[in-house]
Parts: C-alpha cells; sequence; structure tokens
C-alpha cells in the first residue's frame, strides 16, 4: 500500500541531510584550503555565525529550488535517467544563484579560485543529493516491479483487445505498477472475452462513480478505434478526472510516432494527458497566483471599501455576490464578485447577461465595464480554487448544455479556472451558449500551450481591457 506522503518526507529528509553534509565539506574546503592560500597561514576550523546561518538557510534553499522544479509530484512514478537530468540541472542552476548571493565577495588569491570553489560545491551538492535520490527511487522502482507497490488501475474495454493487453501487462517480467481492480464495458452487457480474468465494475455510463469509489489512478483504453467520435467523447469524459489515460495503439499509431512508453519491457500505450507545462513552471505558476494575489487584496483594501459603499447605496442586497461553479477535476467550489445585479436578477432561473441587460444595477455596469466585479476572486486564487489566468468557470447548468454540443469541453477541467483567460480577453462576458461555444477554442488552445510566456501576455491584455474600458 502506496503512502506518498511518507515517501515525499523522505525525499525532503535526505534532500536536507545531502545539502547539510555539502554545506559543511565546502566549508571545511574553504577555512583549509582557499583561505591559507590568502593570508599564508593554516587557520583552525572554528564554526562562526556565517557557518552556523548557512547551515540553516542553504539546506532550506535547496528544498525550495528543488519544490519549485515540481521534484516531489509523482513520486512514485521516477526515472532514474530523467532524475539523473533533473538533478543535474537543478543543482548547475542553485550553485550559481548561491554562488553570485553568498561567495562573489570571497576574499581571493587569484580568480581561478572562484571556478574552483564554484565546481567544487557544485561537485559535492549534486554528488550527495543524487545518491540519496537514486538509493530511494532505485528501492521503489525495485518495490512496483515486485509488484509491492502499484497504482489503482481500470481497463475499459471487454473484447479481445481488452483480454490481450491485460495477458501481456499481467505476464510481464518486470511489473510496469498496474495493480488491475476491474474492467468496464463501453455496453451494457460486456462481451465474453473478460469476465473470467477480473471483476466487472459496470459499464461506461457509470465510469465517472467507478473512478471515485476505487480510486482509480490509471484508465487503459483497449477498444477498436474505429469509431473516432465515441473514442474521443470517452477520452474528453475521463480527461476531466485526475487520472493517467492510455490507449492501446494501432500499427497507424506506431508509424506515426505517436506511441510513447519509459519501460523497455513495458506493453507500449499511448499517453493521452500528458503534463501541459514543465512541473517547475506550475509550481512558479501557483507562486506567482499566490503573491500577486496577497498584494492585490492588500493594496486594493481601500478600493474595495468603496467600491462596497457604492454598491450598498445603489441598491439593497449583499455587497458579495456568491455562487456555485466547477473547477478543476469537476470539483464545485463558491465563486466571490461583487454583486453587479439586483438580488432577484434570477429569480425565473438561471440567465446569462448581456450589454443591455435590465437586471443590472448603475454600479453593476460600472463594475463590469472595468472588471472590477472580479477582484473578489483573488481571494478564491488564493484559497487554490482558481489562478490569476485561466479558462473561467462556469455553472454546471451551463456545462451540461455545453458538452451536449461541444464534449471537449471537459478538457477545460484539467487545470485550475482563472480570473482571467485568452477567451475572455477575445469575447469578455458570455452572452449566450453558441458564445461560450466560440469561447472554448481559445481557452483549448490556451491549455494545449499554456506557459509562463503566454499566462504574462494574457495579463498585459487584460489590463490593457480594463484601462480601456473594453469590459462588457
Amino acid at each position: 500500500m502506496k503512502n506518498k506522503t511518507a515517501q515525499v518526507i523522505r525525499y525532503i529528509c535526505f534532500d536536507l541531510l545531502a545539502a547539510e553534509m555539502a554545506w559543511v565539506l565546502f566549508y571545511l574546503f574553504r577555512k583549509k584550503v582557499i583561505e591559507p592560500r590568502v593570508v599564508g597561514v593554516e587557520l583552525p576550523f572554528v564554526p562562526d555565525y556565517n557557518f552556523w546561518l548557512g547551515a540553516i538557510i542553504i539546506p532550506l534553499f535547496w528544498l525550495m529550488l528543488s519544490w519549485i522544479s515540481g521534484y516531489y509530484r509523482d513520486i512514485y512514478r521516477k526515472s532514474r535517467i530523467v532524475e539523473l537530468g533533473q538533478t543535474l540541472l537543478t543543482t548547475l542552476l542553485g550553485t550559481i544563484i548561491l554562488f553570485f548571493l553568498l561567495f562573489i565577495d570571497d576574499v581571493i588569491d587569484t580568480y581561478k579560485t572562484y571556478y574552483q570553489s564554484l565546481l567544487t560545491y557544485f561537485l559535492l551538492q549534486f554528488l550527495f543529493t543524487y545518491t540519496f535520490r537514486i538509493i530511494l527511487t532505485s528501492r521503489t522502482i525495485n518495490k512496483i516491479r515486485k509488484r509491492v507497490i502499484g497504482f489503482n488501475t481500470l481497463i475499459i474495454g471487454s473484447g479481445t483487445k481488452a483480454k490481450d493487453l491485460f495477458d501481456a501487462i499481467s505476464k510481464e517480467k518486470h511489473s510496469s505498477g498496474n495493480r488491475f481492480l476491474g474492467y468496464v464495458s463501453m455496453e451494457q452487457e460486456p462481451q465474453s472475452s473478460m469476465p473470467n480474468l477480473l471483476p466487472y465494475l459496470g459499464n461506461i455510463g457509470k465510469i465517472r462513480s467507478i473512478i471515485l469509489l476505487h480510486r482509480i489512478e490509471e484508465v487503459l483504453i483497449a477498444i477498436e478505434q474505429t469509431d473516432q467520435k465515441r473514442l474521443q467523447r470517452l477520452i474528453t469524459q475521463l480527461d476531466e478526472k485526475n487520472v493517467k489515460i492510455k490507449v492501446t495503439p494501432d500499427m497507424y499509431d506506431i508509424l506515426s510516432g505517436s506511441v510513447r512508453f519509459n519501460s523497455i519491457f513495458g506493453t507500449p500505450l499511448i499517453e493521452v494527458n500528458a503534463v501541459m507545462m514543465p512541473q517547475w513552471q506550475q509550481s512558479v505558476k501557483r507562486l506567482m497566483d499566490i503573491g500577486i494575489s496577497l498584494l492585490m487584496l492588500i493594496l486594493l483594501a481601500p478600493l474595495f471599501l468603496i467600491l462596497a459603499i457604492l454598491i450598498k447605496l445603489d441598491s439593497p442586497g449583499t455587497v458579495i455576490y456568491r455562487q456555485q461553479r466547477v473547477g478543476r477535476y469537476g470539483k464545485p467550489f463558491t465563486i466571490y464578485k461583487f454583486r453587479s445585479m439586483h438580488s432577484d436578477a434570477e429569480k425565473d432561473g438561471p440567465a446569462l447577461s448581456s450589454g443591455s441587460d435590465t437586471r443590472m444595477t448603475k454600479i453593476g455596469r460600472f463594475l463590469r465595464k472595468f472588471r472590477l466585479d472580479e477582484l473578489p476572486q483573488f481571494y478564491n486564487v488564493l484559497l487554490g480554487h482558481m489562478s490569476l489566468v485561466g479558462p473561467r468557470p462556469e455553472r454546471q447548468f451551463y456545462i451540461d448544455q455545453i458538452v451536449d454540443i461541444a464534449p471537449q469541453y471537459r478538457l477545460l477541467q484539467r487545470v485550475r479556472p482563472g480570473i482571467t483567460s485568452w477567451g475572455q480577453v477575445k469575447f469578455g462576458y458570455a452572452e449566450n451558449l453558441s458564445q461560450m461555444v466560440e469561447r472554448l477554442k481559445f481557452d483549448l488552445l490556451y491549455i494545449e500551450n499554456m506557459s509562463l510566456l503566454l499566462d504574462f501576455k494574457i495579463l498585459i491584455y487584460t489590463v490593457l481591457t480594463i484601462i480601456k474600458a473594453e469590459g462588457k
């Protein structure tokens, strides 16, 4: 049985120990090798204020850098080759940062001493860090191969293709980590190939509840790919859940280069929902979300107070409007906005706003024009419900209608919704269902091309929209 928290703690503890050991030995190197060259005599090693300060701060610095790089995510699915490259790059970057922050003002005899110090510290930090990591990772990989550790896996399909996939993975000499809990059929009644091999968990109509009930981590799709539309709908439906999705390839997929797999002995499968952003960018994005949101909530507190007074004076009702929206992986959350409509605006049921909407208050029209009604959502960002940039969250009422027209809408739920988005910049507030669908293509383009640079561009265009009062 896996314990991800305990595994992460192990990596963190050994990373802290490696950084501590590297710092102590490097400090000895400076005192015993570098400083005697400068002063001309050998000095005794006496831990001073700088030594103890470094012993506390420097390991924490390395821990933060590893966290930002995304090293502690997906802790049980590590590749030793990828880990080598990631540790090398992180150590090189961290060593250069520390060199310019702490070591550049050292008293030296020649400039070669700088390079010698830099190389020595880099080697110490890398060797200790990677040694501990490779031991932990190798132990984990061996446990996975021996089937001590496994990932709850579901097969979709009940025909010959599903049976062949199950047989191939079950007979692997080294396990790839799949712990099969059962299979799901595409039809109401399963075909005859699978029932004797795995428990039947239900048909595809119950897939969401099955994933939640059995805590599925990986889904293997083994159905005929001739019905591309049906397959696309299935992948779209699964993709809103936080599970890995893999599909058995046809010969065309193999020849076209679509098949990606890491294990030499593993069964080749197409990984559908690969990571959209590098993990270090995901970490930086979240740090930016927290930092900017906290700063905006503090700086804009006086404006919040003024807007609250204006909203109260303009019409009766609450200042902050609360509404349930659907967030990442389909989880509902409460979104916060400054109220821009009369309190009874939706007494007849959900309705989208338009430019000439009579339900809007006078101050509400002003708020929407400058997008000021969205400001309380910085609090949603702090809570982790939203991001600064991401597809706009919608209500379940409208999602059900959009999915009937464009099932790929569910792909948007792979990421946190945002205060602003590419679609929001292009279209503003959607006034009808067709505009929602039209905006969808830009949001899909966003999640397929996610990067910090793209987020930065969208934020700039959002600010320009606010300055020009082009919101609607």
